[in-house]
């Protein structure tokens, strides 16, 4: 596709039900803006959704699955079938493990259980050798605290999703952690306005950038059913935060997502 820059969506959901109307159209979107590949990510709360996500990602060459269970849900981790989700983490398709992590906003699982099974997946991602994928929520102190204890210099490492300060962005990059920007990067507003000043603290060799799809959706389509077409509003928010043309911005996050997830060029 000559003259549109090459992306991949480090990050979304494109297996939910929310996509069952117009995945393919959805799909078609994303191609005509260079959007061509999608890590697909796993946050489940049980064996079964875990297992329906690796099939459905499995089935598409342009798609990589991951495998993990979302802090929201950690409460629901039952050791009769976290066996089986390991094997399937293992499996040579699956390029990472996640999404896990901590979120003391909702707190819908209790602290203690996300921060449990937050350690059980990073460890299960060191025995795999693959990454981790971390959503993190008014979380970053004990975040940091586990990641540094667990992961640091054994665990290629994604902050997804990044919803905090230029300190503390800064911080995961010192770490060695890749850092990713959704749509909430083109929110304008104070709350947000500390994400979007996060872009410059992280080196260009430690930057991703995603959709969440169907979450999330950046500026000026806020309040859609996000999908990854969309990227590009994110991207080009980035990109001029970084000084970087959109062209450059795609090359850079596209090398990064392929050497942290381990992907080979198509």
């Amino acid at each position: 596709m000559s003259g549109v820059p090459y992306f991949i969506d480090s990050h979304c959901h494109i297996d939910v039900s929310d996509f069952d109307s117009d995945r393919e159209e959805m799909l078609a979107r994303a191609e005509a803006v260079g959007v061509r590949e999608f890590v697909v990510v796993g946050a489940s709360g049980s064996l079964e959704q875990a297992r329906k996500t690796v099939e459905f990602a499995s089935a598409d060459p342009r798609m990589h699955p991951t495998v993990g269970v979302h802090p929201h849900e950690a409460a629901k981790v039952d050791p009769s079938w976290w066996p089986g989700l390991c094997e399937l983490a293992a499996r040579p398709e699956v390029v990472a493990v996640g999404e896990t992590g901590l979120d003391f906003h909702y707190d819908s699982s209790p602290r203690q259980v996300q921060i449990d099974r937050f350690v059980e997946h990073i460890e299960l991602a060191a025995k795999l050798d693959k990454a981790v994928i971390c959503h993190i929520r008014d979380a970053h102190p004990k975040a940091m605290e586990v990641l540094t204890k667990h992961a640091k210099g054994r665990v290629r490492t994604i902050i997804h999703c990044f919803t905090g300060t230029p300190l503390e962005a800064r911080k995961y990059s010192e770490l060695g952690f890749y850092v990713s920007f959704s749509g909430i990067v083109t929110f304008k507003g104070k709350s947000t306005r500390p994400v979007r000043e996060s872009v410059a603290c992280v080196p260009l060799d430690r930057l991703l950038v995603e959709s969440d799809s169907p979450y999330l959706a950046p500026v000026p389509q806020r309040g859609k059913r996000n999908e990854p077409s969309f990227l590009v509003d994110t991207a080009g928010v980035v990109a001029t935060e970084r000084g970087l043309t959109l062209e450059e911005l795609a090359a850079i996050t596209v090398a990064n997502t392929r050497v942290v997830f381990g992907l080979t060029s198509p």
